[in-house]
Protein backbone atom coordinates (compact mmCIF):
# COMPACT_ATOMS: atom_id res chain seq x y z
CA UNK A 1 0.00 0.00 0.00
CA UNK A 2 2.57 2.20 0.69
CA UNK A 3 3.93 1.77 -2.60
CA UNK A 4 1.03 2.90 -4.27
CA UNK A 5 1.13 6.61 -2.04
CA UNK A 6 4.76 7.10 -3.57
CA UNK A 7 3.95 6.23 -6.89
CA UNK A 8 1.04 8.85 -6.67
CA UNK A 9 3.24 10.89 -5.23
CA UNK A 10 5.75 10.93 -8.31
CA UNK A 11 2.52 11.05 -10.45
CA UNK A 12 2.15 14.15 -8.97
CA UNK A 13 5.02 15.21 -9.16
CA UNK A 14 5.16 14.81 -12.75
CA UNK A 15 2.04 16.28 -13.42
CA UNK A 16 3.03 19.32 -12.19
CA UNK A 17 6.35 19.82 -13.66
CA UNK A 18 4.85 19.20 -17.06
CA UNK A 19 2.28 22.27 -16.14
CA UNK A 20 4.81 24.52 -14.99
CA UNK A 21 7.12 23.57 -17.73
CA UNK A 22 4.25 24.21 -20.31
CA UNK A 23 3.19 27.32 -18.40
CA UNK A 24 7.31 28.85 -18.45
CA UNK A 25 6.58 27.65 -22.72
CA UNK A 26 10.01 25.44 -22.69
CA UNK A 27 10.05 22.50 -24.28
CA UNK A 28 11.38 19.03 -22.39
CA UNK A 29 14.70 19.42 -24.26
CA UNK A 30 15.17 22.87 -23.30
CA UNK A 31 14.23 22.12 -19.42
CA UNK A 32 16.59 19.00 -19.63
CA UNK A 33 19.09 20.98 -20.71
CA UNK A 34 18.79 24.23 -18.38
CA UNK A 35 18.25 21.52 -15.43
CA UNK A 36 21.37 19.81 -16.50
CA UNK A 37 19.54 16.36 -16.82
CA UNK A 38 19.17 14.09 -19.60
CA UNK A 39 15.84 14.40 -22.02
CA UNK A 40 14.97 10.90 -21.01
CA UNK A 41 15.37 10.85 -17.24
CA UNK A 42 13.04 14.23 -17.58
CA UNK A 43 10.92 12.41 -19.40
CA UNK A 44 10.47 9.84 -16.94
CA UNK A 45 10.20 11.99 -13.97
CA UNK A 46 7.54 13.83 -15.68
CA UNK A 47 5.53 11.05 -16.43
CA UNK A 48 5.94 9.30 -12.80
CA UNK A 49 8.66 6.79 -13.92
CA UNK A 50 11.30 8.39 -11.55
CA UNK A 51 11.30 9.61 -8.60
CA UNK A 52 14.38 12.42 -8.54
CA UNK A 53 16.77 13.25 -5.91
CA UNK A 54 16.49 16.88 -3.93
CA UNK A 55 19.84 17.52 -5.96
CA UNK A 56 18.25 17.09 -9.18
CA UNK A 57 14.26 18.67 -7.87
CA UNK A 58 16.67 21.43 -6.94
CA UNK A 59 18.09 22.20 -10.75
CA UNK A 60 14.47 21.65 -12.16
CA UNK A 61 13.30 23.93 -10.06
CA UNK A 62 16.02 26.40 -10.31
CA UNK A 63 15.99 25.98 -14.40
CA UNK A 64 12.09 26.35 -14.11
CA UNK A 65 12.36 29.86 -11.70
CA UNK A 66 9.72 27.99 -8.65
CA UNK A 67 10.40 27.08 -5.24
CA UNK A 68 12.51 23.77 -4.83
CA UNK A 69 10.19 23.56 -1.99
CA UNK A 70 7.38 22.97 -3.66
CA UNK A 71 8.83 20.12 -5.49
CA UNK A 72 10.25 18.87 -2.39
CA UNK A 73 6.98 18.76 -0.64
CA UNK A 74 5.32 17.57 -4.04
CA UNK A 75 8.09 14.70 -4.06
CA UNK A 76 7.24 13.90 -0.63
CA UNK A 77 10.29 14.73 0.86
CA UNK A 78 8.89 17.17 2.95
CA UNK A 79 5.21 17.48 4.53
CA UNK A 80 3.33 21.27 4.10
CA UNK A 81 4.22 21.61 8.23
CA UNK A 82 8.35 21.09 7.78
CA UNK A 83 8.22 24.61 5.55
CA UNK A 84 7.00 26.86 8.53
CA UNK A 85 10.14 28.92 9.20
CA UNK A 86 13.55 27.74 8.44
CA UNK A 87 13.62 24.76 8.72
CA UNK A 88 16.55 21.86 9.12
CA UNK A 89 14.96 19.40 6.31
CA UNK A 90 15.46 22.90 3.86
CA UNK A 91 18.87 23.52 5.05
CA UNK A 92 20.26 19.96 4.91
CA UNK A 93 18.59 19.01 1.58
CA UNK A 94 20.09 22.35 0.18
CA UNK A 95 23.34 21.94 1.40
CA UNK A 96 25.43 21.65 -1.44
CA UNK A 97 28.96 19.56 0.96
CA UNK A 98 26.42 16.44 1.79
CA UNK A 99 25.54 13.87 -0.82
CA UNK A 100 22.42 12.41 -1.48
CA UNK A 101 22.98 9.63 1.03
CA UNK A 102 24.42 11.70 3.76
CA UNK A 103 21.22 13.86 3.48
CA UNK A 104 19.07 11.02 3.52
CA UNK A 105 20.67 9.84 7.11
CA UNK A 106 20.47 12.89 8.79
CA UNK A 107 16.72 13.71 7.77
CA UNK A 108 16.15 10.02 9.31
CA UNK A 109 18.07 10.79 12.67
CA UNK A 110 16.62 14.44 12.64
CA UNK A 111 12.81 12.20 12.21
CA UNK A 112 13.94 9.10 14.73
CA UNK A 113 14.60 12.41 17.21
CA UNK A 114 11.52 14.01 16.49
CA UNK A 115 9.40 11.27 17.04
CA UNK A 116 11.33 10.48 20.32
CA UNK A 117 10.28 13.84 21.94
CA UNK A 118 7.02 13.60 20.62
CA UNK A 119 6.21 10.44 22.54
CA UNK A 120 7.65 11.58 25.52
CA UNK A 121 5.48 14.74 25.37
CA UNK A 122 2.78 12.64 25.92
CA UNK A 123 0.99 12.46 29.17
CA UNK A 124 1.04 9.50 30.90
CA UNK A 125 -1.69 7.53 33.04
CA UNK A 126 0.17 6.79 35.89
Amino acid sequence: MAKGVVGKTVESLGDYLKEQRTTAKLSLRQLAEQAGVSNPYLSQIERGLRKPSADVLQQIAKALRISAEQLYIRAGILSPEDTAGGSVELAVLADPALTERQKQSLLDVYSSFLALNATDDEPTDS
